[in-house]
């Protein structure tokens, strides 16, 4: 008989997500491990962490867990999980601009992949982000897919959701950050732009770029140089780019940018 769905919530995949849910406090409602998967020290410590939260674990065999993922990267564990939580948009703004520190927020304007959502996610988090945005509508959510390719930052970096990305712009230039568009038609290098300041950096989607009216309201558009063949980078790649640049800047001089120094 094949594993029963349920209808609700989401499913976390592979070994470093699901452990990373756990370590985040994620409401795990079941966890579901291939009994012939290798007991190596990650699935210790997950069955470990897993039993310190009380939460079930039901063994399965390959194929039933084969039928129970959304997502080819379950590496024989699958958590079960409540629906995926957003952050509010007003408490991730303010949130930002209360710490000392710069803040530095990335906008994503109808990115469709969630494994380019993921991988943004995993970068942001590693340098030291505030957040992510995204839009409500034609673009991908937390999803499986998204959990697992972030490799657990999802459940460690706020995500807000909004109706409407323009305004959401609107407010954070008046939150006092610079909003930055990245787009391989960018009039200027990233390295040429000040990062060390409140910066919302705003990636288009994968196929045809930031919107005209998300363009409109960028103070600037940078691009990245590209000397060989092709025209652009992955989404995933050149964000990571531009959000190293950004760390770049602010570990070569942490006071600057920074409205309280």
């Amino acid at each position: 008989m094949p594993p029963r769905r349920e209808r609700l919530g989401h499913t976390i995949e592979g070994r470093r997500a699901v452990l990373e849910a756990l370590r985040a406090g994620t409401p795990v409602e079941r966890l579901y491990v291939q009994e012939t998967v290798e007991r190596g020290p990650q699935i210790n410590e997950i069955l470990k962490a897993a039993g310190e939260l009380s939460v079930e674990v039901v063994f399965e065999n390959r194929r039933d867990i084969e039928r129970r993922a959304r997502t080819r990267r379950h590496q024989g564990v699958i958590a079960r999980a409540g629906d995926p939580h957003y952050a509010d948009f007003d408490e991730l703004v303010d949130s930002a601009t209360a710490s000392r520190r710069s803040a530095l927020i990335v906008v994503l304007d109808g990115i469709e992949d969630p494994h380019n959502l993921g991988a943004i996610a995993r970068t942001a988090h590693a340098a030291g982000a505030d957040g992510l945005v995204i839009s409500e509508r034609r673009a991908v959510g937390i999803t499986p897919g998204a959990i697992s390719a972030s490799a657990g930052a999802l459940e460690h970096v706020s995500v807000a959701r909004v109706v409407n990305l323009s305004r959401a712009l609107d407010r954070l230039r008046d939150a006092g950050l610079w909003i930055v568009g990245l787009d391989g038609a960018g009039t200027q290098l990233h390295t040429d732009v000040d990062l060390k300041v409140p910066t919302a950096l705003v990636v288009g989607s994968e196929g045809s770029g930031m919107s005209r009216l998300v363009r409109e309201k960028c103070d600037f558009i940078v691009g990245l140089p590209m000397a060989g063949a092709v025209e652009s980078l992955n989404a995933s790649v050149a964000a990571a780019i531009v959000l190293y640049e950004a760390v770049r800047q602010r570990t070569a001089n942490p006071t600057l940018g920074n409205p309280d120094s």
